[in-house]
């Protein structure tokens, strides 16, 4: 019986260095986790690298080395990468591990079995940079797209899965669950795809032309078509066929990029388990593009810049908040340096990072490094707990729909109101004050001002996990591990001696 959240991204290709889309699919991801993990639900998050293949083997080959000594390398960068952003996945799937392998030739020695595979010649088209076979319908103005690179006529033997006879099944199947595809515009264009008729999908290469990849069970001769051992990697690495499957299938988000939606996630994969009598996942989460993603961008000196080198400049959390921060998610997006700088000086650096530094110095100097306690509430103290109600429900919808771009701008429009309500109160004038209610006033400020900071902070955690972790800590409190009772607002922090001086966002170095 399920009792987990189970949570995938597509496994990258291995043939070569991680970049922007790879990076922000991984931290989309991951956002999901951390947030039904605060909802107190147990979460499965896996992740991985797709390592067989044609460009695979040929780019080894240039470089002089075995393919699999290849992809041990490459496994390390992105591996190394995931540390970098705090990606919390809880496997890292390699598609040449004994595990997936042995999943691999069960699943297409029991598709064989059932009749749903069979061996027959094929004379036509094929495309070694996307490694699939082609139709004239592929065509474009007459014209091969460039995606496809060159594009040889080819006549071979090979084996054929019954992709044909699923079509209606899966028409009827998206046309029923509406939900499937996530956002909805995602799902029309599946079924415009689907108005054409499918051709059974060739799931095998002579080992003559490709030996790196899984031997069909049936025949040795041959080794699986990359795509049909991919997208086996959801399934393998939770252990097809055993207890642990049972609790943690079927997936309940496949989180992927549209270029890989259709055919491969929307049409392959769902009739692969139907044939193979395998539950559905439950959703397929399909984000957009990062305009210019992986380029090399211009700064204004004139110098390139990789959009991950600012992850050692800024820090994770800030490439975090940005990506999340300027992606609809579903959508696409552009990327620019420009814009990012912007993001860091206003939203981190002067709304939040001016905040919890101001707030730090005031305790300090005012309190004794410690929180006072709340004694009036007047309409300032009103009004923000009004607002961050409102915020609490806000962003807690927005996490639930995905919309984590808008639970941003509703977090930090709470920051900039406890900014104002700070200059509204003005701490640094009470305390020159000898009135006993000023010297309240000014308790209360702070008081309200460090219970603002907890519960922003722990909106924040599934984005900026290690920021709104600091933050908590130099508050005197632990971070929240569940979601529900610390967003309430209270005066638990009273008393809670804070910590020294810290700058969150600094300036980068040069």
């Amino acid at each position: 019986m399920k009792t987990s959240c189970y949570i995938t991204t597509a496994i990258d290709y291995a043939n070569g260095a991680p970049h922007l889309g790879h990076a922000y699919e991984k931290i989309l991801t991951d956002v999901i986790a951390r947030f039904h993990r605060l909802k107190g639900t147990p979460v499965y998050f896996l992740t991985g690298l797709d390592e067989h293949g044609q460009k695979v083997q040929q780019t080894a080959q240039k470089e002089g080395i075995a393919p699999q000594l290849f992809c041990d390398n490459v496994a390390v960068l992105f591996q190394s990468l995931w540390r970098r952003l705090h990606i919390s996945y809880d496997d890292f799937i390699r598609t040449t591990e004994p595990r997936h392998k042995q999943v691999v030739q069960s699943l297409l020695q029991k598709l064989y079995d059932k009749g749903e595979i069979y061996k027959a010649g094929y004379t036509g088209f094929y495309s070694h940079r996307a490694e699939q076979f082609l139709h004239k319908r592929d065509k474009v103005d007459g014209r091969w797209p460039e995606v496809f690179g060159e594009v040889i006529s080819l006549s071979e033997s090979n084996y054929f899965f019954k992709l044909s006879n699923y079509q209606d099944w899966l028409i009827d199947y998206l046309k029923t669950h509406e939900d499937f595809i996530f956002p909805r515009f995602r799902l029309k264009q599946v079924l415009e795809f689907l108005k054409e008729p499918l051709n059974d999908l060739c799931i095998s290469r002579p080992q003559e032309r490709l030996d790196w990849g899984i031997p069909l069970p049936f025949d040795t001769d041959y080794v699986t078509y990359v795509w049909f051992d991919a997208l086996v990697n959801y399934i393998s690495a939770i252990g097809y066929g055993t207890e642990l499957f049972d609790r943690i299938w079927p997936a309940d988000y496949h989180v992927i990029g549209k270029d890989i939606l259709s055919p491969p996630h929307a049409v392959y994969w769902p009739i692969m388990l139907k044939a193979a009598d395998i539950v559905l996942p439950r959703h397929l989460l399909v984000h957009g593009w990062w305009l210019k993603s992986g380029e090399k961008m211009a700064k204004s000196t004139g110098q390139q810049v990789n959009p991950l080198d600012l992850i050692d400049a800024y820090g994770a959390d800030t490439f975090r908040y940005f990506v999340i921060r300027e992606m609809n998610v579903g959508q696409d997006s552009n990327f620019s340096i420009e814009r990012f700088l912007i993001r860091y000086r206003d939203d981190l650096g002067n709304d939040l990072g001016n905040l919890v530094s101001r707030f730090l110095n005031m305790a300090a100097r005012y309190c004794d490094r410690k929180v006072p306690a709340v004694s009036i509430e007047e309409e300032p103290e009103r009004s923000m707990q009004t607002l961050w109600q409102r915020t609490r429900d806000n962003v807690g919808e927005a996490y639930e729909t995905f919309q984590f771009h808008t639970a941003l701008e509703q977090i930090f429009h709470f920051i900039k109101a406890l900014n104002r309500y700070t200059e509204i109160r003005a701490p640094w004038k009470l305390v020159k004050s000898e009135k006993p209610n000023d010297r309240q006033q000014l308790e209360t400020c702070l008081g309200t001002l460090a219970e603002g900071l907890r519960l922003a902070a722990t909106l924040l955690m599934p984005i900026m996990p290690h920021i709104a972790a600091t933050i908590q800590e130099l508050l005197g409190t632990t971070p929240a591990t569940v979601w529900g009772k610390p967003l309430n607002w209270s005066q638990d922090l009273t008393g809670h001696g804070i910590g020294g001086k810290v700058i969150l966002f600094p300036h980068p170095r040069d």
